[in-house]
């Protein structure tokens, strides 16, 4: 049963694939409706009309009055609130939701709901392959793979959503079981007005959730949290009380929970100090629904990690080849340099640059500094990213992407890693980040 009143009119406002997904569930449900998307052709415009040819739909210029004959308009994450169209509707009393909550209101089993800057993608996956594991009936999806609505099933025990910031903004009341924010750092500051209004977006993931876990080393990921609300921590600290991180033992450093070893950090695949955190926040999730130890430290052993993510692509002379191109962001960058940096014998060579989005890379300089012997500079934006560096390192500037990839390896040394984690979008040079992480990935494949 629905919980969408059907004798309301709604407007789905933007027709990429969450569009698609509201008007499946929408029509299956029922419910009247139309859908407007500011581009002339929106990438589903041709299977809505296909699939639902009696749809009304609108491609262009938003129309105030016709979106201001709905009750509810659920917006695309791609289409700001604070478009002028958008906002005369709110003014007038149209409310604006999106695809979340109304996944929300109709989802029956508990939901895992996980945002952040960066490693939003890992841990979700990591805690789905946790939970199927523990012989859990799981659904994984949201911004990674699956739209939500898609997922919605009478059959599912539990829903473990990756949420960005952008479907955060139209969600009202998650109430999910356990909901967490892994880190924050600058993003999308070509859509906020600053951090705090970032930080606002990513917090309402807490709305009604009934546990919380938070990452001790990042105070921003910490809400308020109401009386006896029942709370729990990850990081690379020691742990104490509802905490999971890391201690030493016999020269061995484990992953722990309160004053427990779990495993050894050397049975991960995944590598690097920023992964055993994600371990540790995929531990704390899993541990709040009531997933057993013993199926999540096999997953765990098992887990290799995901494309574009840190990923190893080959060793060559003594120097591994990393593949980070999912890195968009300088934080995303941050945890890659210092995470792998203080996982090597020797040095990085990094290869960075793009669409910059707004972005103030001077966080970089330190750790660049710190664990990198060069740095290949690439795309729209190197030159404030070299402005950003100055002369921690020495900086080299490429036109292409293959000729980064020659560069690295006459820069690397043995014992080197050569790291693709760009700080940057890829949009000025590539398709996507998968494009980008996939053409490096060749031409280090491609070294003789």
């Amino acid at each position: 049963m629905s919980l969408i009143a059907s004798d309301h009119f709604r407007i789905v406002v933007g027709l990429g694939k969450s569009g698609m997904s509201l008007v499946r569930f929408l029509a299956s449900r029922g419910v009247s409706f139309a859908v407007a998307d500011t581009r002339e052709n929106p990438p589903e415009l041709a299977t809505l009309r296909r699939d639902y040819p009696q749809v009304d739909v609108r491609c262009g210029e938003l129309d105030v009055e016709f979106l201001c004959r709905a009750d509810e308009l659920y917006v695309s994450p791609g289409l700001a609130l604070a478009t002028p169209a958008l906002q005369a509707a709110a003014a007038r009393g149209v409310k604006l939701s999106g695809d979340i909550e109304l996944f929300a209101r109709n989802a029956k089993a508990p939901i895992i709901a996980i945002s952040g800057s960066n490693a939003k993608s890992t841990v979700t996956t990591l805690v789905g392959e946790m939970a199927a594991a523990a012989g859990k009936r799981v659904a994984v999806g949201g911004n990674l793979g699956t739209p939500a609505l898609d997922l919605l099933s009478d059959d599912v025990e539990l829903y473990v959503m990756e949420l960005s910031s952008f479907q955060l903004e139209t969600t009202h009341d998650l109430g999910a079981e356990v909901a967490t924010v892994l880190n924050i750092s600058e993003d999308h500051m070509d859509r906020y007005s600053g951090l705090p209004a970032y930080h606002l977006a990513k917090h309402r993931i807490f709305r009604g959730a009934r546990q919380v876990v938070f990452n001790r080393q990042d105070a921003l990921t910490r809400p308020l949290l109401a009386e006896n609300q029942p709370c729990w921590s990850f990081g690379l600290s020691v742990p104490d009380f509802k905490g999971f991180g890391l201690r030493d033992e016999n020269g061995e450093k484990y992953l722990a929970f309160e004053f427990q070893n779990l495993m050894p950090v050397r049975e991960l695949k995944i590598r690097g100090a920023h992964n055993q955190a994600n371990a540790l926040a995929a531990l704390a999730l899993g541990h709040a629904v009531g997933l057993p130890f013993d199926a999540m430290l096999s997953a765990l052993r098992i887990f290799a990690g995901l494309e574009h993510r840190c990923q190893w692509v080959r060793d060559l002379d003594g120097v591994a080849w990393y593949n980070d191109s999912k890195a968009t962001n300088v934080g995303a960058a941050l945890a890659a340099i210092e995470g792998l940096g203080a996982d090597i014998d020797g040095k990085l060579v990094l290869i960075a640059g793009g669409d910059g989005k707004g972005a103030d890379f001077k966080d970089l300089r330190d750790p660049v500094a710190a664990n990198c012997r060069a740095v290949v500079l690439m795309g729209r934006d190197r030159e404030l990213i070299a402005q950003a560096l100055g002369d921690a390192v020495p900086l080299v500037r490429v036109g292409s992407l293959d000729e980064a990839v020659q560069q690295c390896r006459a820069l690397a040394q043995p014992g080197d890693a050569v790291l693709l984690s760009p700080a940057c979008a890829s949009l000025d040079m590539f398709k996507n980040y998968e494009e980008r992480g996939q053409l490096f990935a060749r031409a280090a494949e491609d070294l003789a």
